[in-house]
């Protein structure tokens, strides 16, 4: 039985890998909209589709090039941290 503690311990280490998973892909689409932003700022060009097709794509192409990564991340934290917990209790 996890202690008050132990269980704030846990939710603390899941919160962070959930944001170094996240990091990457939210700031892809930073960067891909302050671009866009800034184009559409310089052309006077305000079409829905252009903010939306280039940062979709630019996310998907970011997931399938870090899945790796975060599939290592969540798998340490998993078999580090849940699973023995899980056996132990």
């Amino acid at each position: 039985m996890l202690g008050e503690a132990e269980f704030f311990d846990v939710m603390r280490q899941g919160l962070w890998v959930a944001v170094v998973i996240s990091g990457p892909i939210l700031a892809v689409a930073l960067g891909v909209g302050l671009l866009i932003g800034l184009f559409q700022a310089l052309t006077s060009i305000q079409e829905m589709t252009l903010t939306f097709v280039p940062k979709v794509g630019a996310i998907l192409a970011t997931f399938w090039m870090s899945m790796s990564f975060m599939t290592k991340h969540l798998m340490m934290f998993w078999s580090g941290t849940i699973i023995p917990i899980i056996v132990g209790g």
